[in-house]
């Protein structure tokens, strides 16, 4: 039971190290550059759309110096 015990813990300590048991990529390398590549640019346009949500993506009105604003 001890030894059982002994592997377990060691198995648990190893297995972050080890990666992933499915490997998310291709194995050839065109493939996998051409994954790479998608991923990248799924992640560039979560920023995009985060933006775009918050109305960060819209001009501002806001004007460091003072305006007049009405006719004169």
């Amino acid at each position: 039971m001890r030894r059982r015990l002994g592997w377990l813990l060691l198995l648990a300590c190893t297995m972050p190290s080890v990666g992933c048991a499915l490997p998310i990529y291709s194995a050839r390398a065109p493939k996998r550059a051409e994954q790479l590549i998608y991923t990248s640019e799924n992640m560039r346009s979560i920023v995009q759309e985060w933006e775009r949500f918050w109305f960060l993506d819209m001009p501002s009105h806001a004007t460091p110096y003072r305006v007049h604003g009405g006719v004169i």
